[in-house]
């Protein structure tokens, strides 16, 4: 995950849907369009993200856990309020 990638995040759970030329003319996205278009893919790739067609993404659950700090990105994993994370449908508290 990159800097980036929370700007294009945040930038579209904000407005719901957004392509990377919107989020560089319109967001806090000091990147190229290329690149903001690059790492929109990636995002989706990982599941963060959904491409609707166009260029226009949207957020997933797991995008918007992301950002409400419930998605450990390491293991791709959900992490509740009380650091339990679910592993093949049960709870397990997190190590560290």
């Amino acid at each position: 995950m990159t800097l980036v990638d929370d700007r294009v995040l945040e930038f579209i759970s904000e407005n719901e849907t957004g392509s990377p030329t919107a989020m560089k003319r319109e967001g806090p996205i000091h990147y190229s369009r290329q690149y903001v278009a690059r790492r929109a893919k990636k995002l989706a790739d990982e599941g963060l993200l959904r491409h609707v067609g166009n260029g226009v993404y949207m957020i997933t659950e797991d995008g918007e856990a992301y950002l409400d700090g419930r998605l450990d990105t390491q293991n791709w994993v959900r992490v509740d309020e009380n650091g339990n994370r679910s592993v093949g449908g049960t709870s397990e508290k997190q190590e560290g």
